[in-house]
Formats: C-alpha cells, sequence, structure tokens
C-alpha cells in the first residue's frame, strides 16, 4: 500500500495543476479550479432554434439541432484545455468537456433522445501517433451525463488529409470530401444520431461525415462540439 508520506512527497515534486492558470488543484479528479470554471466562455446557443452553429449547418445539410459549448479565442482557457487534451494526453480534461457539454445539451430545453453519439473518426495513422481520438474523449464525457450510447466503429476515416486549420472553406470541404465511410449501415437504420468534435469552425469535416450519415435510410442527425472558432 502506498503510504501517505509516498503521496505528500510525489505531490510535491509532481504537483496536480489546473490547465487553466496553473494553480495546484486539491482534488487530484479535477481539470481545472473554481475560478476558471465560472470563467468558461459558455455561449448558451443550446436553447436557441436557428443560433450560430445551426446557421453554418442550414441550406447545406439538414440537423435537428447543432451546439457548440465554448467559445473559442487564440491563447484563451478553451484553447488551452483542448490543446491538452490533443497534445499533452490530458484526457481528463476531454471527459470533464463532455461532460460540460452535456450538461448543457440536457437543460437547454431542446434535448431529444438520441440513439447513439458518434465521435468524429479519427484516420488511423494519425490516431496511431496520437493514440487516441480526442472526440472519443470528449464523446465518453457526454454518454455519461446523457445516457446515450457512444459507438466507435460504426462510422470510419478511411481518407488521410492534410491540416484544414489555414484553409478557407471550399478548400476545407475539397479536403475532407469522401473520406468517410459508415461500415454498418444497418445499426444506423431509422436512428437519431448525435455527432460530436473538439471544435466547429467551417463545419466541412462535420458536413462531410453528416452527409455519409444521412444517407442510411431513416436517419437523423444532431451536431455539437466543445468549441466554436468562428471566423
Amino acid at each position: 500500500m502506498i503510504s501517505q508520506a509516498f503521496r505528500d512527497l510525489f505531490k510535491l515534486f509532481f504537483p496536480h495543476l489546473c490547465v487553466g492558470c496553473g494553480q495546484e488543484l486539491t482534488d487530484s479528479g479535477q481539470s481545472i479550479c473554481i475560478h476558471c470554471r465560472i470563467h468558461l466562455p459558455h455561449t448558451g446557443f443550446a436553447s436557441y432554434p436557428n443560433n450560430p452553429i445551426e446557421k453554418i449547418f442550414a441550406g447545406r445539410i439538414p440537423v435537428m439541432f447543432a451546439h457548440s459549448e465554448f467559445y473559442f479565442s487564440q491563447n484563451g482557457l478553451v484553447q488551452q484545455m483542448i490543446h491538452q487534451l490533443k497534445y499533452h494526453n490530458n484526457t481528463r480534461v476531454g471527459y470533464f468537456l463532455g461532460e460540460q457539454l452535456g450538461n448543457a445539451l440536457l437543460h437547454s430545453g431542446r434535448w431529444q433522445l438520441y440513439d447513439y453519439i458518434i465521435p468524429l473518426p479519427m484516420h488511423p495513422k494519425k490516431m496511431h501517433q496520437r493514440g487516441y481520438n480526442q472526440a472519443v474523449v470528449i464523446g465518453k464525457g457526454l454518454e455519461a451525463v446523457t445516457q446515450v450510447p457512444l459507438l466507435e466503429k460504426i462510422v470510419v476515416r478511411n481518407k488521410k488529409t492534410d491540416t484544414q486549420t489555414r484553409k478557407k472553406r471550399t478548400e476545407r470541404w475539397e479536403n475532407v470530401a469522401d473520406s468517410f465511410t459508415v461500415q454498418e449501415p444497418e445499426a444506423l437504420y431509422q436512428k437519431k444520431i448525435l455527432l460530436v468534435d473538439d471544435v466547429i469552425t467551417t463545419g466541412a469535416t462535420l458536413e462531410a461525415c453528416g452527409q455519409h450519415i444521412l444517407r442510411v435510410e431513416g436517419t437523423q442527425l444532431g451536431i455539437v462540439s466543445v468549441a466554436y472558432a468562428s471566423k
């Protein structure tokens, strides 16, 4: 059994710090401190029909609902948290962000019971490099709160694409066209699907994936993300 003295020594050299401000956390199960949590930039979009995220997809892909929980800004708190998730193996913060997203959906007044949560798939080569798909981590937090089951292997990414960061909207769409495959369409037949990712900018990647899902007869689609990075 690990002694309390060893725990104290470990904590001295490897303190558990807030990913936002660097303050030491007393609860090892937390990702951010109370101060940073209070100052998270919630969008409040979930409660409003025709919100800015739904407008992104209007006329492009039929969605029942679309929402991003936080505003994303350069060097802001949400960017720091997503950076920790994607590049520093901090899956705890990704799970927390998924929980935050789930709580907002449940209390939005617009929540509908979905059959499955599907995280935006990652190409196997990129998955091998990173070790995990950040959308899956977020999806697990979302699943825990909403009790909607997560499906990981039904939709796959079969084309490795260049980074979308500096591309224009049309370039982003061309970059991801035909990048996805629904491997088991019978599993999605007449189901309501909630597609989830970390950040929405132009929505091109989620649109491309969503189009393949909607080709399955009777499917309906909702799209959500942790953050919204407006262009």
